[in-house]
């Protein structure tokens, strides 16, 4: 398929996504994409990270998973790519919806959303039970602020790597693109974790995760600050200000240019001490406002999400256009 389909393609994936999303019945009857990519990755991880061979073994054999892995998903869409090519506008159609499930703008929204509403109908109890189902961390230790600032940590990070991410591979790479991205990142969900198990193993898919993300985590960034000047109560200069100054200190190379952009557009501290299971993080502060957060504030936090989507689509609007343009001349 021609780099000039990419991004019309990805223009009809966002729009067909944030209006229909992934069917619960389709995911019921067929799974997702994440889940197909998923089981291979469990099928690699039981059959080469080996725990009676040395670390240096496993960093190989993680190695090798993570090439296996992006050799076959990558096959499969190049595959689907070519097929799809050859029907025409059908083909971008077809595409452009399959190229949808590889994005989370709507169950974002609504996950998040669940967890303001958790807190408002049913206290502590429905947040923490709401924020569970987007978090990793011990929802037993966390207060009304703890869950509200994890909610809008939560949906400032899969903004970059569920969205901003993937549309960035679908312009850049076709549906090829964005499956090979899925898989990385799937990939460092999965056994990305410096954990006994994976810190060797998943050592590759963790640092090329870390890669593939860094262009969409400034871009996500930048999204925020626009919509943070587009929107009502929000600051973009403080957004700006927040991500010279924070960004960069988060434990994560990525993870910090949303969070630091989204503190400081709503005036919250984000990210800081947390704890996962029963293990207590350290991490710097993003932004410098105050740190009890409220339902009201994860409002406020949809409110700049959607007018960041919003950027987004516009921007990959532009770029079709453009490219139209230019192939015309």
């Amino acid at each position: 398929m021609p780099w000039s389909d990419f991004l019309p393609i990805l223009v009809l994936a966002l729009m067909t996504e944030a209006v229909l999303g992934y069917s619960d019945r389709l995911y019921t009857r067929i799974g997702h994409p994440v889940t197909w990519i998923g089981r291979l990755i469990t099928f690699l991880d039981n059959n080469l990270n080996s725990q009676t061979r040395p670390a240096e073994w496993n960093r190989l054999a993680g190695v090798a998973a993570l090439l296996l892995l992006l050799a076959v998903t990558g096959f499969a869409g190049g595959v689907l790519s070519l097929f799809l090519h050859g029907l025409g506008f059908i083909g971008i159609a077809v595409s452009a919806v399959l190229a949808s499930s590889l994005l989370a703008q709507r169950s974002l929204h609504d996950h998040v959303a669940a967890v303001a509403k958790g807190l408002r109908t049913d206290g502590i109890a429905g947040g923490r039970a709401a924020v569970s189902l987007i978090v990793g961390r011990n929802p037993e230790t966390l207060s009304e602020a703890g869950i509200s600032r994890a909610a809008i940590e939560s949906l400032a990070e899969n903004f970059s790597d569920g969205i901003v991410a993937p549309a960035f591979w679908l312009g850049a790479g076709g549906l090829t693109g964005g499956v090979l991205y899925k898989a990385v990142n799937t990939a460092d969900s999965m056994i990305g974790h410096r954990t006994p198990r994976h810190e060797a193993f998943g050592w590759a898919s963790a640092r090329l995760d870390d890669l593939v993300n860094l262009p969409a985590s400034r871009l996500t960034a930048l999204l925020i600050i626009i919509a943070a000047a587009l929107s009502r109560g929000t600051s973009a200069r403080g957004a700006l200000r927040a991500v010279r100054r924070d960004a960069s200190r988060h434990r994560s190379p990525n993870a910090g240019w949303p969070e630091a952009a989204m503190a400081g557009a709503l005036g919250l501290r984000l990210a800081g001490p947390r704890i996962y299971g029963d293990v207590r993080v350290e991490d710097h502060w993003m932004g410098d406002g105050r740190a009890e957060a409220t339902a009201a504030d994860i409002d406020r936090a949809l409110a700049v999400y959607r007018t960041a989507c919003g950027l987004l689509l516009a921007l990959a609007a532009g770029l079709a256009l453009l490219v139209w343009v230019i192939a015309r001349s």
